[in-house]
């Protein structure tokens, strides 16, 4: 079954904005063959490195970031569905006349995720999520507030095979492109997230700054005890979308929780509208579980479209042990 076959079938839990949020899947989708393509010859055509700036949120800027960020604008006024663009690579959102109607979109996204491993030839990937825009202008604004009011949310992953993954809230389906053909294919219908796993990921060259509760759930899973299946083994490769996809598949962690070294001001990393919030959506409808720390990730209320955000996501049993370590 193709992407377009599978998107037919959906309604989700608002079928009034299905035809609206099935053009904007398709748009990003279409696109996605353009970045995976792009990032392909990234490095002979000189698109690694560094263009000396950095966006808004403090990140180094790539030639791809830029292209893609772009790229993807063009991609969402050609579906006529989407009346604004939230991205991490532009300061403030971008209003599309285009995409009228009161069954308009906004959609958040972060078109290249873990752009540092270009350099390297490493995965890297497009985070998405799709809100009501409910015929207000302008449009981004809706945005905000809630982070459980997503329509759909999902993630491509270039690497040696390229996937897109989405939900609209009734299940996570997962399909792998056919290179020759152009064509998304489904491969992992109603994905879940096992209940336990053997893997975490996190930076560890961060452990200094972590919450002491963060420092010795790590050190739990580090250390052996065969009856409850530790240690766990690390995976981590810098790129959100790559360690969450294998936290999905086969159960387990991701943690990037936020910078403690003064406890009276918490600094996250990772962005709330188009990494964490969007993850958290894919997660919970795969039946895992997307946690700060201290709470839901999907109880959050977004105040700033740039606003930071820690994130525990993984396995159920997993990261509500992790949260029972921030409570000591």
């Amino acid at each position: 079954m193709t992407l377009a076959e599978h998107l037919a079938k959906e309604q989700g839990p608002t079928p009034e904005y299905t035809a609206s949020v099935v053009k904007v899947i398709l748009a990003i989708a279409h696109m996605s063959l353009d970045i995976a393509r792009e990032l392909a010859f990234a490095t002979l055509r000189g698109e690694t490195g560094t263009t000396g700036g950095k966006n808004f949120s403090g990140d180094d800027q790539k030639p791809l970031d830029i292209w893609a960020h772009e790229a993807m604008a063009r991609a969402l006024r050609r579906s006529h569905s989407c009346s604004a663009y939230i991205s991490e690579e532009a300061p403030e959102p971008i209003e599309m006349p285009e995409g009228t109607g009161p069954r308009a979109v906004v959609v958040a996204c972060d078109p290249v995720d873990g752009s540092s491993n270009l350099d390297v030839g490493g995965s890297v990937g497009t985070i998405f999520s799709v809100r009501a825009a409910g015929g207000h202008t302008p449009a981004a604004p809706s945005a905000l507030g809630s982070v459980s009011n997503q329509l759909a949310a999902g993630y491509v992953l270039y690497g040696p095979a390229t996937l897109l993954v989405y939900t609209m809230g009734s299940g996570t389906h997962g399909f792998t492109l056919d290179r020759d053909e152009g064509e998304y294919l489904l491969t992992h219908p109603a994905m879940q997230v096992p209940r336990k796993g053997k893997t975490y990921g996190i930076n560890e060259g961060n452990g200094h700054s972590w919450h002491p509760g963060q420092r010795a759930f790590v050190e739990h899973l580090r250390t052996p005890d065969k009856a409850s299946g530790r240690p766990y083994a690390l995976r981590y490769s810098g790129a959100m979308v790559a360690d969450v996809h294998r936290t999905l598949l086969d159960g387990g962690i991701f943690m990037y929780p936020a910078d403690m070294t003064d406890p009276a001001k918490p600094k996250p990393k990772l962005r709330l509208l188009y990494e964490v919030a969007p993850m958290a959506f894919v997660a919970e409808q795969a039946g895992g579980r997307a946690s700060t720390g201290s709470g839901r990730v999907l109880d959050l209320d977004a105040k700033e479209y740039h606003q930071r955000a820690a994130i525990l996501i993984g396995s159920v049993d997993d990261v509500t042990l992790a949260e029972s370590y921030y409570r000591t």
